[in-house]
C-alpha cells in the first residue's frame, strides 16, 4: 500500500505542476491576445468612448438649437404673413427695399466711367 500512496503522491505533484504550467500558459496567451487586439484596433482608427460621448453631446446641442431656430423662423413667417394680409386690406402698398434700392449693374458702371473720364464702352 505504501507504493500506491507514493505513486498517488507523485501523480498529484505532477498534476499540480501541470496545472501551474497551464495557468502560466493561459496568462501568456491572454497577454498575447490582448496585445494583438490592441494592435488591430489601433490600425482601425477608432475613437475613444470619451470622444464619442463629446461628439454625441455636441450633436444633441446642435439639434436642439436647430429646432429652436426652426420654431423661430416659423413664428416670424407667420407674423410676416399676418402683416402682409393686414397691410393689403386697408393701406396703400409700400415699396419694398429690393425695389427701392438702386440697381448696381449698368448704371453703377456708367457712373464710374464718367468719373474716371473714360468714354469707351
Amino acid at each position: 500500500m505504501q507504493t500506491q500512496n507514493r505513486l498517488l503522491d507523485d501523480l498529484a505533484r505532477v498534476a499540480t505542476g501541470a496545472l501551474g504550467a497551464f495557468t502560466g500558459i493561459r496568462d501568456e496567451v491572454e497577454t498575447r491576445m490582448k496585445e494583438q487586439f490592441e494592435r488591430v484596433l489601433g490600425r482601425m482608427n477608432l475613437v475613444t468612448r470619451e470622444e464619442y460621448d463629446a461628439v454625441k453631446a455636441m450633436a444633441a446641442k446642435a439639434r436642439a438649437a436647430q429646432e429652436a431656430l426652426e420654431k423661430r423662423v416659423a413664428a416670424l413667417e407667420a407674423k410676416l404673413g399676418e402683416a402682409q394680409l393686414g397691410g393689403s386690406r386697408g393701406k396703400a402698398p409700400t415699396a419694398s427695399k429690393s425695389s427701392a434700392a438702386p440697381a448696381r449693374g449698368a448704371a453703377s458702371r456708367g457712373a464710374r466711367r464718367r468719373r474716371s473720364g473714360s468714354k469707351s464702352r
